[in-house]
C-alpha cells in the first residue's frame, strides 16, 4: 500500500490544523441514549485501530484528550464508542462532528518511497517521461479509488494512486515520482477550455 488516508468527510480536504496530529475520522452520530458514539474513520484500513486506547477530539481549535471504554468496529469504516465521561445523549450530542486526531508518533514507520497522504500536499509531481508538473493540492478518497489532485497549468489533474502510475515519494526533495497514462493531461487540458460557440457572433 503507497499510503494512508487521513482526510475529511465530503469535500475530502486535507486538513493538518493541528501540528504533530494527524486526522482519523469523525464523529458522525450518536448512538442509543447512553451517550455512545459513532466514528467514521477516514483511513485504509480502520480494524488496525481497534485497540484505541485513547483519542483527541477538536473543540473550538484545541485537541481534547478523551479515553475509551470501549470500541466496536461495526462497518468497514464506522466503530460504536463509549468513551470516559461521556455518559448521557446530550455529552454525546455536543460531540457530533468533532474531528478525531492521533499523534503522528502512532504512525507506523513506512518503507523508502511510501507514503501517507497527508504528508504530500505541496509536494511537485515529477513524471518520469514529461519532468516536473505541477504540485500535489490534495488527494479525495470518495470510496473505489483514491486520486491525487495536482495543479497544472490553472488546471486541477486528478491521478489515480495505484502503483503502476505513483511509483514513490521523495520526502528529501518533496516529490511524488509518477509514471502518468498517455494522453491523460491533455484530457483535463481539452475539457478546460471553454467551449466554441456555432457560428459568428455581430
Amino acid at each position: 500500500m503507497i499510503g494512508q488516508t487521513h482526510f475529511a468527510i465530503g469535500a475530502k480536504n486535507f486538513n493538518m490544523a493541528h501540528e504533530n496530529h494527524y486526522l482519523v475520522g469523525y464523529i458522525v452520530r450518536t448512538h442509543a441514549v447512553s451517550g455512545n458514539l459513532v466514528f467514521h474513520l477516514d483511513v485504509d484500513y480502520p480494524e488496525d485501530y481497534e485497540e484505541l486506547q485513547s483519542v483527541f477530539i477538536e473543540n473550538k481549535g484545541n485537541l481534547v484528550p478523551y479515553f475509551i471504554e470501549d470500541f466496536n468496529l461495526h462497518k468497514t469504516d464506522k466503530a460504536i464508542v463509549a468513551l470516559e465521561g461521556v455518559d448521557t445523549i446530550e455529552k454525546a450530542q455536543a460531540l457530533v462532528g468533532s474531528a478525531l486526531y492521533l499523534p503522528e508518533e502512532e504512525l507506523e514507520e513506512l518503507e523508502e518511497g511510501q507514503f501517507y497522504y497527508h504528508d504530500i500536499p505541496g509536494y511537485v509531481v515529477v513524471d518520469k517521461t514529461l519532468g516536473e508538473l505541477g504540485e500535489v493540492i490534495t488527494v479525495y478518497t470518495p470510496g473505489a479509488q483514491d486520486l491525487i489532485a495536482m495543479a497544472y497549468q490553472g488546471v486541477e489533474v486528478l491521478i489515480p494512486v495505484v502503483d503502476d502510475i505513483v511509483i514513490r515519494a521523495d520526502h528529501e526533495k518533496k516529490q511524488i515520482e509518477v509514471d502518468l497514462p498517455e494522453g491523460l493531461l491533455k484530457v483535463y487540458l481539452e475539457e478546460s477550455k471553454p467551449e466554441e460557440k456555432d457560428g459568428d457572433e455581430d
